[in-house]
């Protein structure tokens, strides 16, 4: 190419055009990497009434706010209202993990001191070590034998991971069937402590989702637990379809953010699982340009976890320690379900990251002007 040739093309408007894109791009670049959320920026007062301490009388007749995104409205509904947003060809991804009684209590040896023990997740199903949170920490050590039940069920602690945190081994000769029938019945329902009162019968049942198959979660996909089988049925007759995918919430989203910069924040890894029929299923949706709903910012820290080089998504059966929260690039679903999170919490960042934080801000103001009830009890939130 002759000088007089580079002359013509940067003269050219096609050139400049393309120069104008190029800088444009650069641009949005540098403003994504300097645009760093802080904690602080999270914060906001949450009182005891806000907390929903019981769920709503039928699944399905809790509040829904509606944020369009587009249109940068808020909408107050009744979660049963979906059915007026999605029809034909539209993908719910729900998370089918089943919370189990996690929250153990029983004895030490010798001393009979009373203890807590709650189970996080099975470490070696062969050896039956389990990761698991102590109550009080400080009388619990390694070496120690814990005793559940009348006795029926033993475990001898045998490593610190944590100041709380230790490994116990369930000292049990029986199948690992045996062992989970005497977690189910010596286990209580591990509610959140923040709702103050005791473990109740309707816990049992509604503190999962309707979806939950795959037992290893110990808080449920809360954004789930408006859905009764009667609504599901009355979308699949509108033409949607769901699709499931497994990810064992542990207490690692509920774990306090030290740092006020957000990008040195450190999630802990879970377990999750993306089938070849629920990408099959996702990824037609997508090429067919319909909407994508995932059911919880559990599912959307799955699938994301899951993206092709094409931004579809892939079979993969892994351990997630995915951080979401603004400004991220959001590859599979284009709506989202979920509920009202507690300040300066992981959730609430990544809903923000979806929504966009100042419109997210706007609807939490909203919320608490409306009497929307908060947290794992509350009201839904929907945003497309």
């Amino acid at each position: 190419m002759t000088f007089f040739d580079i002359t013509l093309l940067l003269q050219s408007e096609n050139f400049y055009l393309f120069s104008l894109k190029t800088a444009y791009i650069k641009l949005k670049f540098r403003i994504n990497f300097y645009y760093i959320m802080k904690l602080s920026q999270f914060k906001f007062n949450i009182t005891d009434s806000m907390i929903a301490k019981y769920p709503a009388e039928n699944r399905d007749e809790a509040k829904m706010m509606v944020l369009d995104r587009k249109k940068h409205k808020i909408e107050h509904k009744t979660f049963k209202d979906i059915l007026k947003y999605f029809g034909e060809g539209d993908t719910f991804i729900v998370n089918n993990t089943k919370v189990f009684p996690a929250r153990l209590y029983g004895s030490k040896e010798k001393t009979g001191a009373q203890i807590e023990v709650f189970l996080l997740r099975e470490l070696n199903k062969e050896s039956k070590l389990w990761d698991v949170l102590v109550d009080p920490a400080r009388k619990i050590r390694v070496g120690n034998k814990l005793y559940f039940g009348d006795d029926d069920l033993v475990a001898e602690v045998v490593d610190n991971t944590t100041s709380r945190g230790r490994t116990i081994r369930f000292l049990h000769d029986g199948s690992d069937e045996e062992l989970w029938r005497l977690i189910e019945k010596l286990g209580e329902m591990p509610i959140p402590k923040y709702l103050n009162r005791p473990v109740e019968k309707i816990d049992k049942e509604r503190f999962n989702t309707i979806f939950a198959k795959e037992i290893g979660a110990v808080i449920p996909p809360t954004a789930g637990l408006h859905f009764t089988k009667e609504l599901m049925m009355r979308l699949e007759i509108k033409g949607a379809q769901f699709a499931d995918v497994t990810l064992h919430n542990g207490l690692g989203a509920f774990r306090a953010v030290e740092v006020e910069d957000l990008t040195k924040h450190k999630m802990d890894s879970e377990y999750f699982s993306v089938s070849q029929e629920t990408a099959n299923m996702v990824n037609k949706a997508i090429d067919n340009k319909k909407k994508v709903v995932a059911v919880g910012n559990s599912v959307m820290r799955a699938v994301e976890s899951a993206v092709s080089s094409k931004r579809r998504l892939n079979v993969n059966t892994n351990w997630t320690d995915k951080f979401l929260f603004p400004p991220h690039d959001f590859s599979i679903a284009n709506c989202l379900i979920t509920n009202f999170h507690p300040p300066e919490s992981t959730l609430m960042m990544a809903t923000a990251a979806f929504a966009d934080f100042d419109f997210l801000m706007e609807a939490y103001n909203e919320a608490i002007k409306h009497k929307y009830k908060f947290l794992a009890y509350g009201d839904a939130m929907l945003i497309i």
